[in-house]
């Protein structure tokens, strides 16, 4: 991995440019020293729920201007930023919560903002895809990453079939509402397949729930499970780890 350079490690950008600045994912103390620079020093920062936005602001004693951009205004939004980064500007970009276009909005205006050729700079951050990764005990490279999982049953269960198949771990995002449902699915199709459930990471009911489908379904079916989910489908070989058919689960505070 390439070593920090001190003279890179906080200047802010002498080129007006997109930045792209990822957000704790929970914990807010995660946010890095440069994306606290590179906030400080932003003409104004496009963010989804400006909110959220603030309360993080304000969290480390930061006042800067806040534009709303989701997916009903960016196509109005789009041009005024990008007029503003090529009057001299340097605009951030920031999702609620982890890297901003990965499952997130504003990716129309970063495909908009290397079009017109303006500088794209990411400042990185919390990614909850890689925590949950790091800590599943699953096989880590290569890994699938596919996003939220689709609401109707049907193609929910059509991608499940599809991880189930695959040679390496998925990771996908779940509401706490289907989790069990989705559970069910892998569970009828191979009660023994490995899975992980990591929930609330970086906060303080954080938890990984590890063990066969079967055995953490069992275990959610009865606590209803709450919170932001990270669903991992290891591939057909099973972790060291999974050696009995039971939910080897870690909760950092359990509630």
């Amino acid at each position: 991995m390439p070593d920090p350079s001190p003279a890179s490690a906080s200047a802010p950008t002498s080129t007006p440019c997109l930045q792209l600045i990822a957000t704790p994912i929970g914990n807010l103390g995660d946010l890095s020293a440069r994306a606290v620079e590179a906030l400080k020093n932003a003409a104004c920062v496009a963010c989804e729920d400006t909110r959220r936005t603030i309360h993080l602001l304000h969290h480390h004693g930061l006042q800067v201007p806040l534009i709303s951009l989701t997916e009903h205004n960016e196509a109005r939004r789009i041009p005024e930023l990008l007029g503003r980064i090529e009057n001299g500007e340097t605009i951030a970009l920031v999702s609620d919560a982890g890297f901003p276009t990965v499952s997130d909005p504003g990716q129309r205006l970063v495909f908009a903002a290397i079009g017109a050729g303006l500088r794209i700079e990411v400042v990185p951050g919390a990614s909850a895809v890689l925590t949950a990764l790091a800590g599943s005990g699953l096989p880590t490279v290569p890994f699938y990453f596919g996003g939220f999982l689709p609401h109707k049953k049907g193609q929910r269960d059509t991608e499940l079939e599809a991880a189930m198949q695959r040679e390496c771990t998925s990771i996908y995002f779940e509401s706490p509402y289907r989790l069990v449902d989705t559970l069910e699915m892998v569970a009828k199709r191979n009660p023994q397949h490995p899975v992980v459930v990591a929930r609330e990471l970086t906060k303080m009911f954080e938890e990984f729930r590890r063990g066969s489908a079967q055995s953490v379904l069992d275990h959610y079916a009865v606590k209803a499970p709450k919170g932001e989910i990270t669903l991992l489908i290891g591939p057909h070989e099973l972790p060291k780890w999974m050696t009995r058919d039971r939910a080897a689960g870690h909760e950092a505070h359990p509630e």
